[in-house]
């Protein structure tokens, strides 16, 4: 039995819905999906009946094209009411949703851990910036750039006044929960569709895209809810780093133009359980040293990943120094 994630399907694309109905069956293996897997509830229903017979459990987080409103025959719901309705969809499939009790994984981990899978919603604040800039004026300041997130216009925060008030209720809900699982004992495996932490490396590729990449908010909860592993996806760049012997894995496939259709899609699905040797020797070195530098942590961009379906993963853009610019840097962790 294995754990697989996958994010970023991104169905409204016919190239990723071929690609999606060609994917083998692994019956044994519970699948992922980190967000992003359409933008109507349509979308969301077509990947859940293809999956679901395909895996023995399928676990889904919300992205922000999941959440949008656009031309849906299903109905034009916002906010609130289009996150319940999707997680109903789900619920018909019986795949689990951040609503639902985490399920525990069935397989110990080498030392003898106890994992519990967590599904999270978690959304932006517009925090990633740099404090001399207010929130207030956030948007503009990405907007001098030329920069501004399609959310902006399509996906509503009702009932809730803003998308960061939407956020701020969610890391609530969120941090209750968790704090119950870490009391009990348990590891966990974390997985939001938006990065929990940015760290300046990765800043320097996205630029004012940060804005709506998460929350500061949450740079520390792989270690104050005993992470294993966090599974995020949105950014579109494939890696895999570590963080105080933390692994973090972008999960995303992406658009046509992001990953290999030659391929198929089965080389793209992450294994996360059990971690491959290759990535669990190296955090149990990180685990005896707790931190490494942050440019040995950085450029670790799925090389650590064994195997046929891993070593046929490309990342779409590893970080170059001296090739990207840099941003204002006050905002993000080392």
């Amino acid at each position: 039995m294995r754990l697989f994630a996958i994010s970023d399907l991104h169905l409204a694309c016919p190239a990723n819905r071929r690609a999606l109905e060609q994917l083998p069956a692994q019956p044994e293996d519970w699948l992922i999906l980190a967000g992003d897997v359409g933008e109507t509830q349509g979308q969301l229903s077509y990947a859940l009946a293809t999956l679901t017979p395909r895996f023995r459990r399928i676990l889904w987080v919300p992205g922000n094209h999941d959440l949008w409103t656009v031309h849906d025959p299903d109905g034009k719901l916002r906010g609130e009411a289009k996150y319940r309705r999707l997680v109903e969809i789900c619920r018909s499939y019986g795949a689990l949703t951040p609503e639902d009790p985490y399920p525990e994984w069935p397989e110990p981990g080498p030392q003898g851990q106890r994992y519990l899978v967590v599904p999270l919603f978690l959304l932006y604040d517009y925090s990633l910036r740099p404090d001399y800039i207010p929130y207030e004026a956030a948007v503009d300041w990405a907007a001098e750039v030329g920069l501004r997130c399609s959310d902006e216009d399509v996906l509503f925060p009702d009932p809730f006044i803003s998308r960061a008030a939407w956020c701020l209720d969610r890391l609530r809900y969120s941090e209750f929960r968790l704090q119950a699982v870490v009391d009990k004992g348990y590891h966990t495996i974390l997985i939001n569709h938006f990065p929990l932490r940015i760290d300046r490396a990765l800043a320097q590729q996205i630029h004012r895209f940060a804005l709506w990449c998460g929350t500061r908010k949450t740079a520390d909860w792989h270690l104050r809810f005993r992470a294993e592993t966090v599974i995020y996806g949105h950014l579109h760049i494939k890696r895999t780093h570590f963080r105080e012997g933390v692994r973090f894995e972008e999960v995303s496939l992406g658009y046509p133009n992001e990953w290999d259709q030659r391929l198929g899609m089965a080389p793209f699905l992450r294994q996360i359980l059990p971690a491959p040797e290759g990535a669990r020797a190296f955090a149990e070195r990180l685990a005896k040293r707790r931190s490494m530098p942050a440019s040995e942590s950085e450029s670790t961009v799925l090389r650590l990943m064994v195997g046929a379906r891993q070593k046929a993963e490309l990342p779409a853009g590893e970080i170059v120094p001296g090739k990207t610019r840099p941003l204002a840097a006050d905002a993000f962790p080392e």
